[in-house]
């Protein structure tokens, strides 16, 4: 089989630019079998109804994650990723900021219950849970899992002179 480009003339209105005439007298177009190749199905995003969030707020910044129930990721943000620097980044403002770009990742996930586990001892406690609830999620639980020394290391023995 021979192949031969042909180009549109007046006399020949019947046939495509860049189109192929085989010696059958067939005119196939190359440019839609390359298109329909390239196609992918798309893969379905998960729905994930109930989750957990992590909020984690020092003095120093408000670190917000929102995973699935197994620990799986699904977004996170902090307040100096938002553009916070310095002291600002451990207001409750900064942490209702983190909260809501965290929430705007989360939503396509179709995420709607959390459980809350905080961490830390800043100002954004309680902000970020405020925003967590105005931000369309359903709070199952709130949990503090802030570490708590107890009695700490032996201290050393008297000295003796």
């Amino acid at each position: 089989m021979t192949e031969e480009k042909v180009t549109t003339n007046s006399e020949e209105s019947g046939k495509a630019e860049g189109a192929v005439v085989l010696e059958t007298g067939v005119a196939e177009v190359k440019a839609e079998t390359v298109s329909e190749a390239k196609k992918k199905t798309k893969k379905p995003k998960r729905q994930i109804i109930k989750g957990r969030a992590t909020v984690k707020c020092t003095y120093n910044n408000t670190i917000v994650s929102i995973a699935d129930t197994n620990g799986a990721v699904l977004g996170w943000a902090s307040s100096g990723m938002m553009g916070f620097k310095g002291a600002k980044k451990a207001t409750p403002y900064a942490a209702t900021q983190v909260v809501s770009s965290v929430a705007e990742k989360v939503k396509k996930f179709g995420l709607q219950e959390l459980d809350v586990f905080m961490k830390g001892v800043g100002s954004g406690r309680e902000a970020s849970i405020r925003a967590l609830s105005n931000n369309g999620f359903e709070l199952l639980s709130i949990k503090d899992i802030t570490p708590i020394p107890h009695n700490g290391c032996r201290p050393k023995k008297p000295r003796r002179v």
